[in-house]
């Protein structure tokens, strides 16, 4: 179901637990039930209605936040999820009780800024950080130190990081002291620890895209909610 995208794992578990999901139209509600790669799976209304009233939220992280759980004295990014920090305008108004159990998906360090997905939905979280996720995460980044020719073709592709090769990424100038990433994959520090690697050093990172989605005008420290045609 999970590599469907019919939901999470832990989502499944649930569903197929509460009998709400059809294989070949029949009810299965034994975990770990095999089934044949061409068969129809189905979840029930009641799932498929869960699944609507799941929220995705894009906030505008600041400096100085964690993505995930408290540490070292900084707060989570979900600590701005209020009502206060809501774009004006922006639809529908949320209550704190509709927005609980919202979770990163994917990471941004606590030096660095932009654009950060907070979801309930187990499939958005799949879709941006499951293991096979190939979405587009663009950033830009402030450097000091002397980039060459060399240096810019291996943030393209060569690099490893922690023995493992990266995947190609898209780098290039925007002017002197600014880089444009676009990455597919996302390991802790990435781009800062690939930028030490070519001797440079980041002194700025926002990220401005998730696949379709950008961050466009949203204010640091505001949030809105992800509408169901701006999928990424």
């Amino acid at each position: 179901m999970a590599e469907r995208g019919l939901c999470s794992r832990r989502e499944a578990d649930a569903y197929i637990a509460e009998g709400l999901v059809f294989v070949d139209g029949k009810r299965v509600t034994q975990l770990g039930t095999r089934v044949a790669p061409g068969a129809e799976i189905r979840l029930a209304k009641p799932a498929l209605a869960r699944q609507q009233r799941q929220a995705t939220i894009l906030l505008h992280k600041p400096v100085g936040y964690v993505s995930g759980q408290a540490e070292g004295g900084y707060r989570p990014a979900t600590t701005l999820i209020t009502a206060a920090n809501q774009l004006p305008g922006d639809q529908p108004r949320r209550r704190a009780a509709h927005l609980r159990g919202l979770a990163p998906a994917g990471r941004l360090d606590i030096d660095s800024t932009g654009l950060l997905v907070l979801t309930q939905d187990g499939r958005v979280a799949r879709q941006l950080i499951g293991a096979d996720s190939r979405v587009e995460k663009e950033y830009l980044v402030r450097i000091a130190g002397r980039l060459d020719q060399r240096g810019l073709e291996l943030l393209n592709h060569g690099l490893a990081l922690d023995g493992r090769p990266l995947r190609p990424a898209r780098v290039e100038r925007v002017n002197a002291d600014q880089l444009r990433f676009v990455l597919r994959e996302g390991r802790k520090r990435q781009i800062r620890r690939m930028c030490e690697l070519v001797g440079l050093k980041v002194t700025g990172l926002k990220r401005v895209r998730i696949g379709r989605v950008r961050l466009g005008t949203l204010p640091p420290g505001q949030w809105r909610v992800l509408q169901p045609e701006g999928n990424f």
